[in-house]
């Protein structure tokens, strides 16, 4: 690698803040409608299915395929973001999902709603969704300077949660309303934003040299890359058991609210803490990323989580302190999700940026479930309060394991590989072997 002399550095102009990038701006506005629709849907299709078949079985059934998707769907999406053209890919993706919404919509509408319907569009617009989001993510590093992908990142996290802010109540009030009107918002926010991807100048990846290998090869070859990465896989194990965790933690405040006696009220004020906390993290991310290394974001982050969730344990499920302490938990994880946005997309060369984030997403997602299971064995035998107390001493194991892990103790280097359809032509230096400062993978 060759480093440019700092006289040159010092003396290439700053570029315009990103509310000038066009480009940006209509890919961020875009997908933030997207967002917000898909938390619109989430929350109507269990309400729609309950309400016509009074049925919990139902429910439940379309609730599962709606997250089937993430699991079957999450690693050939990766590879075929990094093969298909980004933007048609998105198109196409946001065409699908406005169609699918509307035939929901009509079906309400003309009161033809079947089960079988609504699992299948619930089903075809999260494969749709993990198809978008992927390619929505590799596509920033090509239309912001390196320089402003950070802040571009932060802007995507905030985004993020605004959407789930907004979107769940935002979606219980309209089904309440016209029981149809939450699906006809869902298309139109996609169309909306397949407008915007219309008029976007950028192209949303590099040119592609080389042979295609075949999908499985191409899949197998990004989890071998990610493999390479000691301190990205390392900090992705420690994400894993942070997820886990969490689920255990979720379900274990709803019981300790139960247990106490308190109203349904106390799980707004949760929910809002939440957001807000969210949104605090999300702004401050960059501003974190830019006074800490990504060794003390992940150290820092878990030792913070485990005195938080110690904390809870001990509210006695008082609606203010409850919701402050959720706050904080939410502005630790969206500080981590910045970081590990930014330190994925800067640390992997443009040509896996889909396939390592799917590997990603797939790991960080897969221990929810052996969470939720944990959730209900600590909750049979301990109780809400002890379980929560519990959830902060494993958390405070991970921050100990994780400041005494050697893996955590060099930062892999940002992509400069260039990709030939074979594998990756560098310098004849291992890629997980560089000091560099980035970012840590947590989703």
């Amino acid at each position: 690698m060759t480093l440019a002399p700092q006289a040159a550095a010092e003396a290439r102009p700053s570029p315009p803040p990103l509310r000038r990038n066009r480009d940006f701006v209509l890919l961020w506005s875009g997908a933030g409608m997207s967002f917000l629709g898909s938390r619109v849907t989430a929350v109507a299709y269990p309400l729609l299915v309950l309400w016509h078949t009074g049925s919990p079985m139902s429910m439940s059934l379309v609730t599962f395929a709606a997250l089937l998707p993430a699991l079957l769907v999450q690693l050939p999406a990766g590879a075929l973001v990094d093969r298909w053209d980004r933007r048609r890919l998105m198109v196409v993706c946001e065409a699908g999902r406005t169609l699918a919404l509307g035939s929901v919509a009509a079906a309400v509408f003309t009161g033809r709603v079947s089960v079988a319907h609504i699992a299948a569009v619930a089903f075809v617009e999260s494969c749709f969704t993990v198809f978008y989001r992927l390619a929505e993510r590799a596509a920033v590093r090509n239309v912001v300077p390196e320089e402003q992908l950070p802040q571009a990142l932060a802007q995507n996290e905030a985004r993020g949660r605004a959407a789930g802010m907004l979107g769940q109540p935002g979606g219980i009030l309209l089904y309440t309303a016209v029981r149809w009107v939450p699906f006809v918002f869902g298309a139109v926010a996609y169309l909306v934003s397949l407008l915007t991807l219309l008029f976007i100048r950028k192209d949303f990846q590099g040119e592609r040299t080389g042979e295609r290998q075949r999908l499985h090869r191409e899949v197998a070859e990004g989890m071998r890359w990610l493999w390479r990465q000691r301190f990205l896989r390392t900090a992705l194990g420690f994400v894993a058991g942070t997820n886990a965790l969490f689920q255990v933690l979720s379900l274990a405040v709803i019981l300790m609210i139960k247990d106490e006696g308190r109203s349904e009220a106390v799980l707004a004020v949760v929910v809002t803490g939440g957001g807000i906390g969210g949104m605090l993290g999300a702004l401050t991310g960059g501003w974190w990323l830019r006074r800490c290394s990504q060794r003390a974001i992940l150290i820092g982050g878990l030792a913070a989580w485990a005195a938080l969730m110690t904390g809870i344990a001990f509210t006695n499920a008082e609606p203010l302190l409850l919701g402050l302490l959720f706050a904080g938990t939410s502005l630790v994880g969206a500080v981590f999700n910045v970081a590990a946005a930014v330190y994925q997309v800067r640390t992997t060369p443009d040509e896996f940026q889909g396939r390592v984030a799917s590997t990603a997403n797939l790991i960080s997602s897969g221990t929810n479930s052996l969470g939720a299971l944990l959730a209900g064995l600590a909750l049979e035998l301990w109780g809400a309060a002890d379980s929560v107390l519990l959830t902060g001493g494993a958390m405070a194991a991970l921050a100990l394991a994780a400041a005494v892990s050697p893996a955590l103790r060099t930062e892999d280097a940002a992509a400069p590989a260039k990709y030939n359809g074979r594998g990756l032509e560098n310098d004849d230096r291992d890629l997980g072997e560089h000091d560099n400062d980035g970012g840590k993978a947590h989703d």
